[in-house]
C-alpha cells in the first residue's frame, strides 16, 4: 500500500482514466507514436511523472540510485554531476539476523492501588527508576490501555496506505488486523498433574479464554511436549487443545506400593542423607513384610535405599524434562513483537540439585523481558496428617509420614514461587478459585506505563543489574516491574552492537521516536495469490549529528523493515544501510525534505504487522514504529 499525503490534488483520478482510455497506449510507448499521437504519449508521461511524484514525494535515496542510469542522450557534463550525486548516498540491502543486547533499557510497569485496582492517572514526575541504586533519567514515557498498538497502528495505516492495483486509482485499503499486543504461553505441566486437578483446571481455562482480548494470542503447551498449540486469537481452536489435555507422566508410578517413598523422600533420603526420612521408610517396608511361619524380619534398609535410588532417578527425570520445556517455551516466546508472559499451571515439582538449570531459565526469562506467572492447580490443599489409608489399608504409614507429606506438598510450591518472584510474575496458590487465579495471572493490566532510560556509566561486563520501580506520589501504591536487565558483555564491535540493539527493538512492540521516523505501506496484486508490499520510511534528518570527512558530511542509517503474521509469528526482515556522504549544499536540502528508504516484501493475500526501526551510526537515536496492513 502507498501514502497518499493529505491535502495532495486530485490529478491522479485523470491520469488512471488517460492510461485506461485508449487500447493503443502500450503501442504508443513502446512503438513510437505518429505527430497526432504525440500530446497523448506527452500526457501520458506526465501522468507517470506526477504518480512518481503522488507516491514517492520528496528526493529518496532510491531516486538518487537511478540517477546514474541516464539516457544515451545526456551530456558528459549531466553524467559527471550524477556520478558525483550518486557518490553522496547510497544503499544497500540484505537479508538480516540479529542478537540481542542492551542500551536504551524499556521498563514496563503496572500501578495498583491498596484493592488491587490499577492506576491510570500517573504522569512522568510521579517515577523514579534505579539502576543498581541509582536514580536514572526518565528519556521516554507513555500510558498505555490495551489496544492502544492496534489504534496506532490503525490510525497510522488509515492515514498512509492507498491500494496500488494497476486496475484503478489508488483508494483506502481495508483496514489492518488487530495488532498483536500480549503473548500468554499456557504452559500445563501435564507430566505432574492428578488427573482430578487437571479436569478442574481445564473447565477454569475453557471459561478464561472466552475472556481474553481481540489483542491477546494465546498458545498451548505442555511440559511432555504431546499437546502443542501455537499463538492463535482462534477460541475455538484453543477449545479443541484443552480437551485433547491428559495427564502424562512420563516415569513408571507404582500404586499400593510399600514403602510408598515420593520423589521428596527419596531426595531427603539419597542426597541429604536425613536419617529421619530414612527411619520413616524402615518402619513402613517393616509393616509391609509378612512372615507367616514367624521367621525373623530381614533387614529392610538395603530395600529402602534401592527403592528410594529408582524413585529419585525417575523424579530427576521428570523435572529435567519439565524444565527443559519451560525454557524453550522462554527461547521461542522471546521473539515475539509484544508483551511475553507464560502462565505455568502445575501442581509444583522439586529440582534437587538443578538450582543451576532453573537460575538459566530465570536469567533468559529477564534477558527477553518474559515474565513467567504460576499457578498451583492443587488449589486450597490438605494433606492428612496419617497419609491417605485408602493406598494401603492393610498396612497404615507411620505416624511420622504425614509431617513428610506435609513437607513434600509445601517444598513443590517453592520453585513456582521462585520462578514468579524472579521474573515479576504473579504466584496464585492456596485458593480454589481457579476462575480468578487465571485471570490474576494471565490478565493484560487496564493501564500500564512504559519507561525509558539510557543506563549512566554503563559499563560492558555482562552483569546483572536490579531494577526498582516506585512512585513518589501518591504513596501506598504497589508497583509491579521487571526486576532487572543484563548489561552487555562488551562494545568491542560497534556493528556487532547495532544488530543487538536493533534485534530487540524489532521484537518489541514497544514505539521509540529519538529519531522522527514516519511509516507508510502501499501493495499491489499481481494476481489473486500474489502481492507485493512496499514499506516506506521516510526519515527527517535534522536530528543526526554528521561528521565532516573530507570535506563531506557523513553519517550511516540502518533500516529494518520486520514483517509478522497476524499472530505475531515473525516471517522475514531485511535490513537496509543507507550509507550518506553529502555535500554542504546537499545537506541544506536535505535538511529541508528528509529521504525515503524503500523495502519490499513478496507477500499472498493476509493481514499483516509491520515493524520498522531505524537507527544512526552512532546509536544515539532510534526510531521503532508498528503498522498493520490487511491485503484482500
Amino acid at each position: 500500500m502507498g501514502w497518499v499525503p493529505r491535502g495532495a490534488p486530485a490529478f491522479p483520478n485523470d491520469c488512471w482514466r488517460l492510461m485506461r482510455s485508449s487500447p493503443e497506449t502500450t503501442r504508443l510507448v513502446t512503438a513510437g507514436a505518429p505527430s497526432k499521437d504525440f500530446c497523448l504519449v506527452r500526457n501520458l508521461c506526465s501522468c507517470f511523472l506526477a504518480l512518481a511524484l503522488w507516491f514517492f514525494p520528496g528526493p529518496s535515496p532510491l531516486l538518487a540510485q537511478n540517477e546514474s542510469q541516464q539516457a544515451p542522450g545526456s551530456s558528459p557534463a549531466a553524467q559527471t554531476e550524477t556520478k558525483q550525486n550518486t557518490t553522496e548516498l547510497a544503499a544497500h540491502d540484505e537479508p538480516t539476523t540479529f542478537k540481542v543486547n542492551v542500551r536504551l533499557v524499556l521498563v514496563r510497569a503496572v500501578v495498583r492501588d491498596s484493592q488491587g485496582n490499577p492506576v491510570g492517572n500517573l504522569h512522568k514526575e510521579d517515577f523514579q527508576v534505579f539502576d543498581k541504586g541509582k536514580l536514572q533519567v526518565i528519556s521516554q514515557f507513555e500510558v498505555e490501555q490495551p489496544g492502544t498498538l492496534t489504534a496506532n497502528a490503525r490510525q497510522r495505516s488509515d492515514e498512509n496506505t492507498a491500494d496500488v492495483s494497476p486496475d484503478g486509482p489508488p483508494s483506502n485499503a481495508a483496514r489492518g488486523p488487530d495488532a498483536p499486543e500480549h503473548f500468554i504461553v499456557y504452559l500445563f505441566d501435564d507430566v505432574h498433574l492428578a488427573f482430578g486437578d487437571l479436569a478442574q483446571v481445564r473447565q477454569a481455562a475453557e471459561r478464561h479464554f472466552a475472556t481474553l482480548r481481540p489483542t491477546d494470542r494465546a498458545a498451548i503447551f505442555t511440559t511432555s511436549g504431546r499437546t502443542i498449540f501455537d499463538y492463535t486469537d482462534d477460541r475455538a481452536e484453543l477449545h479443541k487443545a484443552l480437551l485433547r489435555l491428559q495427564p502424562q507422566p512420563i516415569a513408571g508410578h507404582f500404586s499400593n506400593q510399600c514403602p510408598d517413598i515420593s520423589y521428596y523422600q527419596a531426595d531427603q533420603i539419597i542426597n541429604k542423607n536425613d536419617p529421619q526420612a530414612l527411619l520413616v521408610a524402615v518402619q513402613e517396608a517393616t509393616s509391609c513384610q509378612v512372615n507367616p511361619q514367624g521367621a525373623p524380619v530381614l533387614d529392610p534398609t538395603p530395600m529402602v535405599q534401592a527403592v528410594s535410588s529408582e524413585v529419585l532417578s525417575s523424579g530427576e527425570h521428570e523435572s529435567r524434562i519439565s524444565l527443559g520445556v519451560l525454557k524453550d517455551v522462554v527461547h521461542s516466546l522471546a521473539r515475539m513483537p509484544g508483551q511475553r508472559s507464560i502462565v505455568l499451571i502445575s501442581p509444583g515439582f522439586i529440582t534437587p540439585r538443578m538450582e543451576f538449570d532453573y537460575n538459566e531459565i530465570i536469567d533468559l526469562a529477564v534477558r527477553a523481558q518474559v515474565i513467567i506467572n504460576t499457578l498451583d492447580a492443587r488449589g486450597l490443599y490438605v494433606v492428612l496428617p496419617g497419609g491417605d489409608i485408602g493406598n494401603n489399608p492393610l498396612h497404615p504409614p507411620p505416624p511420622a509420614k504425614g509431617l513428610i507429606d506435609i513437607a513434600a506438598a509445601s517444598a513443590q510450591d517453592e520453585l513456582l514461587g521462585i520462578l514468579a518472584d524472579s521474573t515479576g510474575g504473579v504466584f496464585f496458590h492456596n485458593s480454589n478459585d481457579l476462575d480468578d487465579g487465571l485471570r490474576r495471572v494471565a490478565q493484560t493490566p487496564e493501564y500500564s506505563y512504559v519507561l525509558a532510560f539510557v543506563p549512566q556509566n554503563l559499563k560492558p561486563d555482562g552483569s546483572y543489574h536490579g531494577l526498582k520501580v516506585t512512585v513518589k506520589n501518591p504513596p501506598k501504591l504497589n508497583v509491579q516491574a521487571r526486576r532487572g536487565y543484563y548489561a552487555p558483555k562488551n562494545f568491542a564491535d560497534p556493528a556487532q552492537q547495532a544488530k543487538q540493539e536493533i534485534e530487540e527493538a524489532m521484537f518489541s512492540q514497544e514505539e521509540v521516536h529519538n529519531l522522527p521516523v514516519q511509516l507508510h505501506t502501499q501493495y499491489f496484486k499481481a494476481s489473486d495469490q500474489d502481492a507485493k508490499l512496499i514499506v516506506l520510511a521516510h526519515v527527517d534528518v535534522k536530528l543526526l549529528h554528521f561528521k565532516k570527512l573530507e570535506g563531506r558530511n557523513d553519517n550511516v542509517l540502518t533500516c529494518v523493515s520486520g514483517l509478522f503474521n497476524r499472530n505475531g509469528n515473525f516471517l522475514q526482515a531485511t535490513e537496509k544501510t543507507v550509507t550518506m556522504h553529502w555535500k554542504d549544499d546537499t545537506l541544506e536540502h536535505r535538511l529541508g525534505s528528509g529521504i525515503t528508504l524503500k523495502t519490499s516484501f513478496d507477500v499472498k493475500p493476509g493481514s499483516y504487522l509491520v515493524r520498522l526501526v531505524v537507527r544512526d551510526k552512532e546509536g544515539q537515536l532510534m526510531s521503532a514504529e508498528n503498522g498493520t496492513i490487511e491485503i484482500r
